[in-house]
């Protein structure tokens, strides 16, 4: 158990340490109030969703591996299981909820016929939590995305229903941004591609814009929702051609003016989403996030404190962007404890953004402006070995939550009273 005390003593150490470089830790421990998470809701149960008593994840390019017990079941779990979380972490975080996870009540409500009222349970749980929510279309995972293609598709009975469905997905977040009193951030992916070389990528490309026209042809308050787009290299079965690309949607974005969502799993290996934020937010007014660990590709690993990330957070803090960022995880592994997936993931972006907050960046642009590029190096090489842990577990401290390695206990015997009876 932690020793309060100590964690105080530490703090103060570390404190004089940081203000010798120019940095008040004080002020990086109310800043980091700013980084709000949203909570991908398909870490719960794998992606399964809540359509049909017994909803599994199939097709569409996205798969869940592993089959940990302690899966969530019904709604009631997912809800109990991300509270939960959410007591496990300090600073500010939101529910991020995609539309096969409505309240259906048993009834059979296909994607295109969804309504306000399949989400109001959620509406008013984020109310009762004291939260905000975003949300997402569903374009997988259904008989009318099996053929490769949804909004892309040349089958226009298959395009018009994925107009709706995404349509409707945005008149759902407009009612949740309006009653939870903060923005919806509704995001657009599609898994559309082909496996083999197709020889018609313009027509493809084309009746994609055609449809994300026509599905976002109603324009809602800002203050209720904001849209995004999503990109990605490939999908699995649909390796030679991605209909939405990272061109594609950076185009579209940027001719409407809405979000584009960069995912860091879904650029090629040797692309780094960090930087890409200052090229993008030069053009658009704001992007999403996706934060994941990608190994040998979109993988969707649990965020771990990696270099990559480190530098998301870096540069969203550096460039004092982060009321233009809208930062979301997405992973989802089903080997090991859910609960214990998501704490570690959460933390672990959490704490990237931290370490950037307690850089000096103001003395570090002024070395690299004078051509003291050794110097940078080496201000750089020494805060890797300044004190963070001992703010970050002042910040856990403070924020009444478990210090350390304490929540693994926690979540230990969360498995053992609620999980292993599921």
């Amino acid at each position: 158990m932690a020793n309060n005390e100590l964690i105080e003593k530490a703090y103060a150490i570390a404190k004089e340490q940081y203000a010798a470089i120019g940095v008040d830790t004080d002020a990086v421990l109310a800043k980091m109030n700013e980084v709000v998470i949203s909570l991908h809701c398909w870490q719960t149960d794998d992606v399964g969703g809540f359509e049909t008593a017994d909803a599994e994840l199939s097709g569409g390019g996205i798969q869940a591996t592993g089959n940990y017990p302690g899966k969530a079941k019904s709604i009631a779990d997912v809800r109990a299981d991300l509270e939960k979380v959410m007591s496990l972490l300090p600073g500010k975080q939101r529910l991020n909820l995609h539309a096969i996870y409505g309240d259906f009540q048993g009834e059979r409500v296909d994607r295109d016929q969804i309504e306000v009222k399949h989400y109001q349970s959620w509406i008013d749980w984020c109310k009762k939590q004291g939260i905000g929510m975003d949300f997402n279309a569903s374009c997988f995972a259904h008989p009318k995305a099996d053929g490769g293609f949804t909004l892309s598709s040349k089958d226009e009975e298959i395009r018009k229903f994925w107009v709706e469905h995404v349509a409707r997905c945005r008149a759902i977040s407009a009612e949740v941004g309006k009653q939870l009193g903060t923005p919806c951030v509704h995001n657009t992916w599609i898994p559309d591609g082909s496996k083999d070389t197709p020889i018609d990528r313009n027509g493809y490309r084309t009746i994609l814009k055609k449809s994300l026209d026509e599905a976002m042809a109603v324009k809602y308050p800002k203050e209720y929702m904001k849209d995004a787009v999503e990109s990605k290299v490939f999908g699995i079965g649909l390796e030679s051609m991605t209909v939405g690309s990272n061109e594609f949607y950076m185009g579209y974005a940027m001719q409407n003016n809405i979000l584009l969502c960069l995912d860091n799993g879904h650029f090629h290996p040797t692309e780094v989403v960090g930087d890409k934020i200052s090229s993008v937010l030069q053009y658009i007014d704001g992007i999403l996030l996706h934060v994941t660990r990608p190994i040998r590709w979109d993988s969707d690993h649990v965020v771990t404190l990696n270099e990559d990330v480190q530098l998301i957070a870096s540069e969203i803090v550096r460039n004092n962007f982060l009321n233009r960022v809208n930062i979301g995880l997405d992973f989802f592994d089903a080997s090991i404890n859910r609960i214990g997936a998501y704490v570690v993931g959460t933390r672990a972006a959490q704490k990237a953004f931290m370490i950037a907050m307690l850089e000096p960046t103001k003395t570090l642009i002024e070395l690299e402006e004078a051509g003291k590029n050794f110097e940078r190096l080496a201000m750089l090489e020494e805060l890797k070995t300044k004190p963070f842990a001992a703010v970050w577990d002042y910040y856990c401290l403070q924020a009444g939550v478990p210090v350390g390695i304490d929540y693994i206990a926690e979540i230990q015997q969360y498995e053992k009273d609620v999980l292993s009876k599921r």
